[in-house]
């Protein structure tokens, strides 16, 4: 099950033990550490040490192309900006998002079953952003958000198309300006009707000195909840349905539980959604699986020892998410599908802390992670339940990380009616 990168992650943890260095692209120093003590020192025990900025925001150039947004501030500037965003993630607040989220899931896949076989990651990809771009700020499925998840794709995968960084920075500015010209108008109607959806809760804030964050503060945070709001979800989703349709005898524990708890109704309330451990599992094993980002970046603030090393200011980091979750010494047997292992009494991500790492962890635990894990299962209930899945032959279902994860050529998955009980 592991991926060629998670492989040669742990080789190289296996040959050089949890820290080993290599060099950038451009020469600088960066180290890779590995393991739940990784984990925890980087995302909680050590965590002013590191900076997102330079890591996310330098390194992976994440505010050349996104803005300074959330996922690139560091300290209490960090802190106040997810303070506001905080009510509009709460596990309570799916409530609202559920409703919309279903509406979408529903309206996306109703042509499966007269298609035949789908891209499950492409699928999933539309369903993801079109919930992120209602629920965050504002946009409905149609036209519109096809433009703008089009835009945000060829963003993302903009170093992979040209030839040289001055045709990268010239498309990259054609890019931007076509977005920004997509979110003002949003921006301009928030501030003068206040919602409470998370763009409308951004735009009535203010900082220490009483100042409206300005349109390109609203912008670049806009961008990084919708990028990380539909990256991962996308990623997991179509991971998720793939490996249940290769492990029918855990799908059908899967489908008894939806039967219990929903009987004959279409579509389950949060409530049920919350109790839905068995799918619950299968969606922590896929993340340990194929978790949606490899590593996380950081940059070296203070020195820190760390595996017997003195590590000095001033160089990257990465805690390497793709190698934590292949350990034998955390989870057993850790290239085979077995949900279970998050089931009690087994729990080996809890016998071990920082050791399922997906979604981040500690007091900057990724701030969507309710919203993803609400829409992925409420996805995974209405497909599986409607819809037999296939794997279609001759795929290579494999992980490539550009930098977040998305299967090599996408998830064909054939598609034909479930007889419901």
């Amino acid at each position: 099950m592991a991926t060629s990168y998670a492989q040669m992650m742990i080789e190289r943890y296996e040959c050089y033990g949890p820290i080993f260095r290599t060099k950038t692209m451009l020469g600088s120093d960066l180290l890779y550490m590995v393991g739940p003590e990784a984990n925890r020192l980087m995302l909680a025990g050590s965590r002013q040490k590191f900076s997102h900025r330079v890591g996310w925001g330098q390194l992976l150039g994440v505010i050349d192309v996104y803005g300074d947004g959330l996922l690139t501030m560091d300290g209490p500037r960090h802190d106040e900006h997810r303070r506001v965003m905080n009510p509009a993630f709460a596990i309570s607040y799916m409530d609202r998002y559920l409703p919309l989220m279903q509406r979408i899931i529903h309206e996306r896949t109703a042509s499966w079953l007269a298609r035949g076989e789908v891209d499950i990651y492409e699928e999933a990809r539309k369903i993801t952003f079109d919930v992120a771009a209602e629920a965050l700020v504002g946009f409905r499925t149609g036209p519109e958000v096809d433009q703008f998840r089009e835009l945000f794709f060829r963003l993302l995968t903009l170093g992979e198309n040209v030839a040289s960084e001055q045709e990268y920075m010239e498309r990259m500015a054609v890019l931007q300006a076509e977005l920004h010209g997509m979110l003002l108008p949003k921006i301009r109607e928030r501030r003068a009707h206040p919602t409470d959806d998370v763009l409308g809760l951004l735009v009535q804030a203010r900082d220490e000195h009483g100042q409206a964050l300005s349109d390109a503060q609203l912008i670049a945070h806009t961008n990084i909840l919708l990028l990380a709001g539909h990256e991962t979800s996308t990623s997991l989703s179509a991971w998720l349905l793939a490996l249940l349709a290769q492990h029918p005898d855990y799908m059908a524990r899967v489908l008894a539980e939806q039967d219990a708890l929903l009987g004959t109704r279409d579509e389950p309330a949060l409530d049920e959604i919350k109790r839905m451990k068995v799918l619950e599992n299968a969606l922590s094993e896929a993340e340990r699986l194929f978790p949606p980002v490899a590593e996380g970046p950081r940059g070296v603030l203070e020195p820190f020892e760390f595996g017997g090393y003195e590590v000095p200011a001033g160089v990257y980091a990465m805690y390497s998410i793709v190698a934590s979750h292949m350990l034998p010494s955390v989870f057993a047997e850790p290239a085979r599908f077995d949900p279970d292992r998050f089931a009690v009494p087994r729990e080996e991500h809890k016998r071990t802390p920082y050791a399922l790492v997906g979604f981040g962890g500690g007091p900057r635990i990724c701030i969507g992670i309710n919203f993803a894990q609400v829409e992925i299962k409420a996805l995974a209930s209405h497909v599986l339940r409607r819809y037999r899945l296939e794997l279609a032959p001759n795929q290579p279902l494999l992980q490539v990380y550009r930098p977040t994860g998305a299967p090599l050529g996408g998830v064909r998955m054939r598609v034909a009616m479930r007889e419901r009980q």
